[in-house]
């Protein structure tokens, strides 16, 4: 038996997990010291009141899950005699997946007839998220490990993810920006354009000033690379900013027409320590990222 798994940077949710037979591995944040597990510690994420948190002063910091703790998640389904498939955020981003590997040794040693296929997504969140529930619908189709891989190889650099963040601050305490570009950037009102690269990390590819001509950007990136966009999903992904929402929705209906297959998707708290609240961005099928 073939066992899934993804993790909840990838914003899938328990509910959603459970349409496609998803185990869910939940990476940590913490709080003034306290460690939170999505899914874990709340059965449900509150979105706004996460996200008023940050607007109030929180600044979380987030952490790896240690080798006993992926151990914990995959011996049991090996034990079982079962394999595991695994489609995961972006390894370039994070340790966690040394910690992972380091697991899967051990574990191998003592189960060595057991296979463990993975796919890295090469994103965070919401374009994670969309990389996620296509291997589902492949699954759920009746492919094997073997082809979806195989469409995989291919199809994890045609999904293309921009975005911007609305308040610099978080991702100058994570160090994504620095200190001086993430406090004038805010004051200013300057919003960088970031993107997943193929290499599985998030890049600034440009800046504006002001909201409009920022989700404007979006869309030209979505002229630029778009695929066959609508024969395929579109996600907004969004931390808790509806008015954003409202706004790219009538945009992309007016370009694209109502017919477009449009999904709204939250970021995770986790994720979300990182870019904060009021960020918005767009997943689209691309040529390339």
């Amino acid at each position: 038996m073939l066992i899934l798994f993804t993790d909840s940077d990838t914003d899938m949710t328990p509910e959603m997990c459970a349409e496609y037979g998803y185990n869910l591995i939940s990476m940590p944040y913490s709080i003034d010291g306290k460690t939170v597990y999505p899914y874990v510690d709340f059965k449900e994420f509150n979105a706004r009141e996460f996200y008023d948190g940050l607007r109030s002063g929180w600044l979380p910091n987030t952490s790896a899950i240690s080798v006993d703790q992926y151990i914990e998640y995959f011996e049991p389904h090996f034990a079982a005699g079962n394999d595991i498939f695994y489609v995961h955020f972006s390894r370039a981003m994070t340790i966690t997946f040394d910690n992972m590997d380091e697991a899967l040794k051990i574990l191998k040693e003592k189960y060595p007839e057991r296979k463990f296929y993975e796919v890295d997504t090469k994103g965070i969140t919401t374009v994670s998220c969309a990389i996620v529930l296509a291997i589902g619908e492949l699954f759920k189709a009746g492919k094997t490990p073997e082809e979806v891989l195989e469409w995989a190889s291919v199809e994890v650099d045609k999904h293309a993810m921009y975005f911007f963040a609305d308040d610099l601050r978080f991702f100058k305490h994570s160090g994504r920006v620095s200190g001086i570009a993430g406090t004038m950037g805010t004051l200013l009102g300057i919003r960088p354009i970031i993107h997943m690269s193929s290499e599985g990390k998030m890049v600034s590819v440009g800046k504006e000033k002001g909201r409009p001509k920022a989700i404007a950007r979006l869309l030209a990136y979505m002229d630029e690379l778009g695929d066959d966009v609508t024969g395929h999903p579109v996600y907004i992904g969004n931390s808790d900013a509806p008015e954003l929402v409202e706004e790219l929705t009538a945009a992309l209906r007016a370009k694209y027409g109502d017919a477009l297959n449009l999904k709204v998707i939250t970021v995770n708290p986790t994720a979300g320590s990182h870019c904060g609240p009021n960020g918005i961005g767009v997943c689209f099928h691309a040529i390339h990222r």
